[in-house]
């Protein structure tokens, strides 16, 4: 697992500034890993902070063991969906950089709060990839602890999290958690759509006039399931930060040496008191939003094809050979902890017992309620009704 800390200067040796022309027309992406997998030793963002990583190679290749799990596991799930046995999954496909490269870049007393979508994250936080599973089989509400991992449970509503965050984050500064490099930061994930929606344009308000630990992790996949960029806004997402009285900055969000440079950086910024800021992580969703969800009805083949040629994990193992830092011995051990990871995952999920109808109340409230056990009393009653029918 990569754990090295990224050289942020603001002054000190000259940096290799570094533009690429995005989509919405704005020049600035932070990059250091080009889509032809060529290293670019520092950038220099916006306000002159100068982002590099200083990794050994047993880190670079973590990172790529990371990228590879991540991808199979949730591929896995895609598949284990397709043939019944999930009700949905909402795949991370192209967006495993993003997700790989922030969640490396939290540290051990940092606080997630993330979507439905963040499985690479929940990897990064050391939690068990069966967990969601669960959810999304319908067997439990996703059954991992937020305060033993530092990750809250996943999150339907579109940017609700982003509010949850802001408030935790609000009580980390009352609580005197912040001004070390022992502080507490927050993260917040959310999607292009999300950003149009009233949550999180309040919890950016909220965090700003309380200088909230935040840092607001925007993944732009370009679609708001078929709503294309455009249509949710005239201006790079991370532009917006400005109106809010905080910082703004985009990254190459399939390039996770860049994304653990600028996450790291932010969160650290938070942690010493420094306030929100907002991270636009410019990516692309390679599949569909959810498997309910058929994307060949809004974009087309070519706009694929060309996302494809910058895809996260291609980019880094051609790095890693032309560097020399790994060889086809490693690829191929690492594909074939892959498989086998992915494997496990699936005959864990087929053993999952089925959970009594009637344990949907079990949980509502912590001490019980009249009403509760009224209600799962007549619900017993219904489904006794059915004993000794065909139905």
């Amino acid at each position: 697992m990569a754990k090295g800390d990224p050289g942020v200067n603001t002054r000190g040796r000259r940096a290799v500034p570094r533009s690429r022309k995005g989509a919405t027309g704005d020049p600035e992406l932070v990059q250091l890993l080009t889509p032809e997998g060529e290293r670019i030793e520092s950038v220099t963002g916006p306000d002159g902070t100068e982002y590099r990583v200083d990794f050994t190679d047993e880190e670079y290749r973590g990172f790529y063991r990371d990228l590879v799990l991540v991808r199979k596991l949730d591929a896995e799930a895609t598949a284990l969906q397709r043939q019944g046995e999930l009700g949905l999954w909402a795949s991370l496909l192209g967006q495993e950089a993003a997700q790989v490269g922030s969640g490396r870049a939290l540290r051990t007393q940092d606080m997630a709060f993330p979507t439905y979508r963040e499985h690479g994250v929940l990897y990064c936080r050391g939690i068990d990839p069966i967990m969601p599973l669960g959810l999304f089989r319908g067997v439990d509400q996703g059954g991992w602890d937020p305060n033993e991992f530092k990750f809250n449970m996943y999150t339907i509503v579109i940017g609700a999290q982003a509010l949850h965050a802001t408030g935790y984050a609000m009580g980390i500064t009352m609580d005197g958690k912040t001004g070390t490099d022992e502080g507490e930061a927050v993260i917040a994930y959310f999607g292009d759509g999300a950003t149009s929606q009233g949550d999180v344009n309040e919890a950016f308000v909220w965090a700003s006039v309380f200088n909230a630990p935040m840092v607001f992790f925007c993944q732009n996949n370009q679609y708001a399931i078929s709503e294309p960029l455009e249509r949710q806004t005239r201006i790079p997402l991370y532009r917006r930060a400005a109106g809010f009285g905080f910082p703004g900055l985009r990254v190459d969000g399939n390039d996770v040496l860049a994304t653990y440079a600028v996450t790291r950086h932010a969160l650290d910024n938070a942690r010493h008191g420094q306030g929100p800021s907002l991270i636009e992580a410019y990516t692309y969703r390679m599949g569909a939003h959810t498997t309910s969800d058929d994307p060949t009805r809004y974009r087309i083949a070519s706009e694929v094809e060309a996302w494809q040629a910058k895809d996260p994990i291609a980019r880094m193992k051609t790095f890693l050979e032309k560097q020399k830092i790994a060889d086809d011995g490693f690829f191929a051990e690492v594909d074939e902890q892959a498989k086998r990871e992915s494997v496990h995952l699936r005959e864990r999920v087929l053993e999952m017992p089925n959970p009594e109808p009637s344990s949907m109340f079990d949980h509502v409230y912590p001490n019980g309620s009249p009403l509760v056990d009224q209600q799962r009393a007549q619900f017993n009653q219904y489904l006794e009704s059915f004993e000794g029918s065909a139905h």
